[in-house]
C-alpha cells in the first residue's frame, strides 16, 4: 500500500469517525431535551456538555485505544453502547414510577466492553454513560455514585466471562453492592423505599443477560471473545482434528507453537488465548500438499527431489492461501486468519532459493518467486507467532540440545527476522523483543531437558 492511500485511508476514517461522534451527539441532545419545555439557552448549554463528554472520549480512543478509531465498526460499537443506555434511561424517566430506574443494568457496559477490549476503556465508557443518563434522572449525585461503583465492583470481580460460574458470582456480587449502597444513601436521607429492592434484583437478572450480548456483539462487528477463543482451540474442532489426521507432523508442529508462543505472550501482556488458538490454525494450508511438508515425510522421502526449487517453492509458499481458503471454508473469524496471513510476513523460502541459484551458477537473481506474498505481522500476537513458528522449526535440526545451542538458535532466528523487517508493522519495544527470547529459551529448555539414562533390565 502507498502512502498516499494510508493518508487516504487514515483521513477517511478520521472523517467518517467524526460523523459519528457528531449524530450521536445530536442525537443524545435530542433524547436529553424530548419533552421537556427547555429554551434554546438551556439545549445549547447541554449540547456543549454533551459535546465535551464526547470530546474526551474521543480523546482517550486516539490517545490510547488509536485502533478503535482505526476501524469505523469498533467506533460505532462504543457509540452504539451508550446510545441504547442514554435511550432507555430516557424511557424509565418517563415512566411514573421513577424506581424502575434502578432496573437498568449498567453495570452490563463494563462486562461487554471488558470483554473485548481492557478495564480501562470500560471504566472509562461507563463513566461517560451515566455522566451523560445523569442530567435527566430525578437524583443524578445517587445515581452516579451507585452505577460507578457496581461498575467497578463488575470489573474487580468478573474476569473471565467465559467462566459461567464466575459470571453468577459477579452478578451477586453487583446486586449486594448494589442493595447496599442504595440501603446507605435511604438511610442517609431517612427515604428508605423498600420496593426498589425488587428492580434491584431485576438488574442482577438482566445481567445474567450478558452471554446472549457479548454473542450479538461478536456476530455483528466481527468481535472475537474469550468464551469463542476457547471454543476454537479445542483440538476436537473439525479443522484441527482433519490437520492431525491429513498432516500429522503439522498439527504436532502446531501444538508447540502454541506452546512456545502462549509463555512469549505471558510476559508480554499479549492475549494469550489469542495467541494459543491463532497457533493451532496457523499452518491449516498445509493440509493441502501434506507430504510436501518435512515434518510429514518419511524419513528419506521428499518429493522436492525431482521438482524444480522455483515449483517447490510455489508449493511451500501456497500453504499460506490454502490455509486462508480453508479457514473461510470453516467460517473461522477474521482474525485467527490473520494469524495465517501473517505468519511468514514476506520472508522467503531460502533453501529453494539457495538450490536455485546453485542449480544455475548464479550468486544472485530475482527472489521474487522465493517470497511469501505477507502481509507482516501487525500486531503483537502475530508477531509472536511468526518468532514462535521459526524457532520451534529450527529447534527440531539441533544436533544437541543444549542450552548453548538453544540460546544461539533463538537469537539467531529472531535476529534474521528483525533485519527482514519482519516486525516493523507490530508494536514491539526492544524489550519486548528481548523478553520473547528469554520465553522461548526457557521453554525449549523444558521441552528439550535431558532425561535420566535408566539401566537395562535382565531379561530374569
Amino acid at each position: 500500500m502507498s502512502v498516499v492511500q494510508k493518508i487516504w485511508n487514515s483521513g477517511r476514517k478520521h472523517i467518517l469517525n467524526s460523523i459519528l461522534f457528531l449524530l450521536s451527539i445530536i442525537f443524545v441532545v435530542i433524547i436529553l431535551s424530548f419533552d421537556k419545555n427547555y429554551s434554546w439557552q438551556d439545549i445549547s448549554g447541554r449540547g456543549i456538555v454533551v459535546t465535551s463528554c464526547y470530546f474526551v472520549l474521543y480523546m482517550f480512543l486516539y490517545q490510547f485505544r488509536p485502533e478503535i478509531l482505526n476501524v469505523v465498526r469498533k467506533t460505532l460499537f462504543i457509540i452504539i453502547t451508550i446510545l441504547f443506555f442514554v435511550s432507555v434511561t430516557a424511557i424509565c424517566v418517563s415512566l411514573s414510577d421513577q424506581n424502575i430506574l434502578y432496573i437498568i443494568p449498567f453495570a452490563l457496559i463494563p462486562i461487554v466492553i471488558r470483554t473485548f477490549y481492557d478495564a480501562r476503556l470500560a471504566l472509562f465508557v461507563l463513566l461517560i454513560t451515566i455522566m451523560i443518563t445523569g442530567f435527566i434522572v430525578p437524583k443524578p449525585f445517587e445515581f452516579v455514585f451507585l452505577n460507578f461503583l457496581t461498575g467497578m465492583v463488575a470489573i474487580f470481580s468478573l474476569k473471565n466471562i467465559y467462566r459461567r460460574a464466575r459470571l453468577f458470582t459477579s452478578c451477586v456480587f453487583i446486586v449486594l453492592s448494589y442493595s447496599v449502597i442504595f440501603f446507605a444513601i435511604s438511610l442517609e436521607t431517612s427515604d428508605i423505599d423498600w420496593s426498589s429492592f425488587k428492580w434491584i434484583a431485576g438488574n442482577g437478572f438482566l445481567i445474567l443477560l450478558s452471554y446472549p450480548v457479548i454473542f450479538l456483539f461478536e456476530k455483528k462487528f466481527y468481535f472475537l471473545s474469550d468464551a469463542t477463543l476457547l471454543e476454537l482451540s479445542d483440538t476436537n474442532q473439525p479443522l484441527l482434528r482433519r490437520l492431525a489426521r491429513e498432516a500429522p507432523g503439522s498439527f504436532q508442529h502446531s501444538r508447540q507453537v502454541a506452546i512456545l508462543a502462549e509463555e512469549a505472550a505471558g510476559v508480554v501482556d499479549a492475549n494469550v488465548l489469542l495467541v494459543r488458538t491463532g497457533a493451532l490454525y496457523h499452518d491449516i494450508g498445509k493440509i493441502v500438499n501434506a507430504d510436501y511438508f518435512v515434518e510429514n515425510q518419511n524419513m528419506g522421502s521428499s518429493p522436492h527431489k525431482n521438482l524444480d526449487p522455483v515449483k517447490s517453492s510455489a508449493i511451500i509458499i501456497n500453504h499460506v492461501n490454502e490455509g486462508v481458503f480453508l479457514a473461510r471454508k470453516y467460517k473461522l473469524p477474521v482474525q485467527i486468519i490473520d494469524f495465517i496471513r501473517t505468519h511468514h510476513g514476506t520472508t522467503k523460502t531460502y533453501f529453494f532459493y539457495k538450490k536455485y541459484l546453485e542449480m544455475n551458477h548464479i550468486k544472485g537473481g530475482d527472489d521474487s518467486d522465493f517470497a511469501y506474498p505477507g502481509p507482516k505481522p501487525f500486531s503483537k500476537e502475530m508477531a509472536i507467532i511468526m518468532m514462535a513458528d521459526a524457532v520451534e522449526a529450527s529447534s527440531r535440526t539441533l544436533e544437541k540440545y543444549t542450552e548453548d545451542s538453544i540460546n544461539e538458535l533463538v537469537e539467531r532466528i529472531l535476529i534474521i527476522q528483525e533485519n527482514d523487517d519482519q516486525f516493523t508493522d507490530a508494536p514491539l519495544t526492544f524489550k519486548d523483543i528481548s523478553d520473547i527470547k528469554s520465553a522461548f529459551k526457557k521453554t525449549l529448555l523444558t521441552i528439550y531437558h535431558s532425561r535420566i539414562a535408566y539401566p537395562e533390565r535382565d531379561s530374569e
